[in-house]
């Protein structure tokens, strides 16, 4: 038998690795993931914006129909009025106020618009009309750009943030076209100090726009660096699909987030992501349903495409860029999750009894499944009455099994 001093050694030889790992992997971020981001430019943000963006959307699914998607008639029975309902309560679930490559102002104009779409955004937080979370995408930290950027931040978050308990608590940095891990460490006093001038919150997302960001002259992966200099601010890489496919040399007609190139940053940042509480999420698409009518559902087609293969793909989040992308946004994420929620079921309730169900799942894949349960309820693709009704597990058993039961120091639920 071994001796006690053989245990001790491997322990004390190991405990600070043991430390060290916990500390970068601390696990899935508790809380609800939104299924999108809309990105709207500081300059057309007005309050009711959210609402406006449903109605939009419906008026178009009204006028336009839906078109031939791939699904079979009995899941879009359920689906239809869920996405209805959902467009009509909760059409936006994150707004980012764009002040990058979406705005259109003059440059002399940006103080202003920035101002006055952080007061539309503060009016719609005091009316409880606002999205869930909220946040703004300024300019990135490049020699020509990083003293607007900061300007920018700086003057939206004071008008966001002073004073009421009706104005934003929390909000969300967005931080474009980042190329070194040197920038992600300079930018952190910066949240430091707008955080304690303006008394907001404030987590941080970085853009995966540059194959610099995924990978650096050294031949290391950038990415899982920037992660882990960003530390527990970060909430999420997002892959920006047209600079990305450019900077490639991409030819345009070709600029798609199915591109093969594409697949493999967002592969590299699932990784870099993995078990840090951060998110990988997919880019957008400039294909927008307006106009006539095989216009509108041309679009729609496309778009619905590009978020069941994101969703197929562990991509839970994309960018919606118009009201009317809505429509396929939640057509296809409902779909997905309605979808996946019998085998979920069946297979979780396997694993929770122990029984023999022809399919041994290990306690990892039921996290999963779990997280997949869970993610459509928190949309609103399926409700408690029927998870518990499949599963015969409660909420607080769910989060349990994926992890979501405690929250991590450093974040927000």
């Amino acid at each position: 038998m071994l001796g006690d001093d053989v245990y001790a050694e491997l322990d004390r030889r190991l405990a600070p690795v043991d430390a060290a790992r916990a500390a970068a992997y601390p696990g899935e971020r508790p809380g609800r993931q939104p299924v999108h981001t809309c990105y709207v430019p500081a300059d057309a943000v007005v309050p009711g914006l959210a609402a406006a963006w449903g109605a939009a959307a419906l008026a178009a699914l009204d006028e336009h129909g839906l078109p031939d998607l791939g699904y079979d008639g009995s899941l879009l029975d359920e689906v239809l009025p869920r996405v209805r309902a959902k467009l009509a309560a909760e059409p936006v679930e994150d707004l980012r106020v764009d002040a990058e490559d979406g705005y259109r102002g003059a440059p002399d104009a940006e103080d202003g618009d920035v101002v006055r779409a952080a007061e539309a955004v503060a009016a719609d937080l005091a009316a409880g009309a606002a999205p869930p979370s909220v946040g703004i995408r300024a300019k990135s930290l490049e020699g020509p750009t990083r003293r607007r950027g900061v300007r920018s931040l700086d003057l939206f978050l004071g008008r966001l943030g002073t004073g009421s308990a009706t104005r934003a608590t929390r909000a969300t940095v967005t931080l474009p076209k980042v190329t070194d891990v040197e920038q992600v460490r300079a930018f952190l006093p910066v949240l430091d100090a707008l955080e304690a001038a303006h008394g907001v919150a404030l987590d941080l997302e970085l853009q995966v726009e540059t194959p610099q960001a995924v990978l650096g002259g050294d031949g290391a992966v950038t990415l899982a660096r920037m992660v882990h200099a960003a530390g527990p601010r970060l909430t999420g890489l997002h892959h920006g699909t047209y600079d990305y496919s450019a900077a490639l040399g991409i030819a345009a007609a070709h600029q798609s987030s199915d591109h093969p190139a594409l697949d493999l940053a967002k592969q590299l940042m699932q990784v870099a992501v993995a078990g840090t509480g951060a998110r990988a999420v997919d880019g957008s698409t400039n294909v927008l349903p307006v106009g006539p009518r095989e216009q509108v559902h041309a679009g729609w087609r496309v778009h619905a495409g590009l978020v069941r293969r994101a969703l197929e793909r562990g991509l839970y989040q994309g960018w919606d860029l118009h009201p009317a992308q809505l429509v396929t946004r939640y057509l296809a994420t409902y779909a997905f999750f309605r979808g996946a929620l019998p085998a979920a079921a069946a297979r979780l309730s396997a694993y929770v009894e122990r029984a023999d169900a022809g399919v041994l799942d290990e306690p990892a894949t039921a996290r999963a499944l779990a997280g997949v349960v869970l993610r459509g309820l928190d949309c609103g693709a399926v409700d408690d009455a029927e998870v518990a009704a499949a599963t015969g597990l409660d909420r607080p058993v769910l989060d349990g099994l994926a992890g979501r039961d405690a929250a991590r120091p450093g974040t927000s639920a």
